[in-house]
């Protein structure tokens, strides 16, 4: 060991070898400068990122976000023709799907002969109606002219029977008074005769008591008719009253009658009023059937591009099975700022948007709008901190930001929802 390390101390720098004075302080000052410039440009640069970083936010957390439309069945039915390529651009209202409209044509058909049905017991109700409107006033009003003709025919007996009444009285007196004639005409008579045969008196004198009896004879039979005969009257006077009682019972009844045909009016009316309701109901039912007929049309709900197809000829499909999706061509970049970033940040303000897709093309929008909540409130199991242990987290609030027509243009079909971007909001 001290065999090895003797001749190392013995070695000398040869005096060629050695830097020579003059030359190293000449290098100096060109160190000097070159640190001298590298401050500078460090200080600017510096300078420049910390004028930037004071009136700029940036986030490398954002994507281009779109409406995406899901498009599904609203009927059971087989897909007939599928109308559409992978990733075509449609318009709203195209029609994409055509599926197999058999069932639902029958169905129509079903609705309109239903319809057809209700509108014929429909009209055929109306007729009863009207009919039995009309037949039900007349019997009314005949009914109130029998009981009107039936009361005057009742006061019109009474009347009568009244008046027959009171002949009777009259009849009898003139029946008592040919009577009381009478007898003095026979007991005249009879006188009359006796005398005759005994002479005492003429001829003349007997035939002429002969005839006052005669005359008296007559005169009370005439008496008795003239009594049977006002007896008849007050009979058929009597009987004229109940005749008239009864012709107006009879027209009571035909009242009673023309009322209950009023009240089966009113049934006939309240049987259209169903029918009608029947074909209200029958009408709603075609335009259902005409509905779902529509339906077996499946088309567009907004412009977009075809994506996530799931759909083909001959596949059996069911109400709300998602068939394919349409993304609208308006696209936008959603940036999830920390809280912290947000101080100054407003809507309208300036934004520069870099796809990771188009590195060398920079965008250019403005800021729509903020959320209402950050993004942890909208997930699935938002944070509950219902155990008091509470960490603090930055969170992040989505911000929506619109791209610039201008800056868009010539990309409108390349920027897709999904893609990466970084975002730089102009704060100030």
């Amino acid at each position: 060991m001290k065999s090895a390390e003797k001749p190392m101390q013995e070695t000398k720098v040869p005096e060629v070898l050695k830097p020579l004075p003059a030359k190293n302080s000449s290098k100096k000052p060109l160190l000097f400068a070159g640190l001298g410039m590298g401050l500078i440009v460090a200080g600017i640069f510096g300078f420049n990122w910390w004028q930037y970083a004071s009136t700029h936010e940036d986030t490398d957390n954002a994507t281009v976000s779109s409406h995406l439309h899901p498009v599904s069945s609203r009927i059971n039915a087989t897909v007939q023709t599928v109308l559409f390529q992978d990733n075509q651009a449609v318009k709203a209202g195209q029609v994409l799907i055509q599926l197999d409209p058999q069932d639902y044509q029958l169905q129509v058909k079903l609705a309109q002969a239903a319809l057809a049905v209700a509108k014929r017991q429909a009209a055929t109700a109306s007729t009863t109606v009207t009919y039995a409107q009309s037949k039900a006033g007349a019997q009314n009003t005949q009914a109130r002219g029998g009981i009107g003709s039936a009361q005057a025919g009742i006061a019109t007996a009474q009347a009568a029977l009244k008046e027959a009444q009171a002949g009777v009285p009259s009849a009898r007196a003139s029946l008592d008074q040919a009577k009381a004639n009478l007898e003095k005409a026979k007991l005249d008579f009879n006188r009359y005769q006796q005398l005759s045969s005994q002479g005492a008196i003429s001829q003349q004198q007997l035939d002429a008591a002969r005839a006052t009896y005669q005359v008296a004879v007559a005169t009370r039979a005439q008496a008795e008719q003239s009594v049977a005969q006002a007896q008849s009257r007050v009979a058929q006077a009597a009987q004229s009253i109940a005749d008239a009682r009864s012709k107006f019972q009879q027209s009571q009844g035909s009242l009673q009658d023309a009322q209950a045909a009023g009240v089966q009016t009113e049934v006939n009316r309240a049987q259209y009023e169903a029918t009608q309701a029947q074909v209200a109901q029958a009408q709603a039912s075609l335009a259902n059937a005409k509905l779902q007929l529509s339906y077996a049309k499946i088309v567009a709900p907004s412009n977009g591009r075809i994506g996530r197809r799931s759909v083909e000829a001959g596949q059996r499909v069911q109400p709300g099975q998602a068939l394919l999706s349409i993304v609208e061509d308006q696209v936008w970049v959603t940036a999830n700022f920390k809280e912290t970033q947000l101080e100054n940040m407003r809507p309208k303000q300036e934004v520069e948007i870099k796809l990771d897709s188009f590195p060398g093309h920079p965008f250019k929008g403005t800021v729509d709008s903020l959320a209402p909540a950050s993004g942890a409130q909208f997930a699935l199991l938002p944070p509950d901190n219902a155990t008091g242990n509470f960490t603090k987290i930055v969170q992040r609030i989505p911000v929506k930001v619109l791209f610039d027509k201008q800056s868009l243009k010539g990309y409108e079909n390349l920027v897709t929802p999904g893609m990466s971007a970084v975002v730089s909001v102009k704060v100030k």
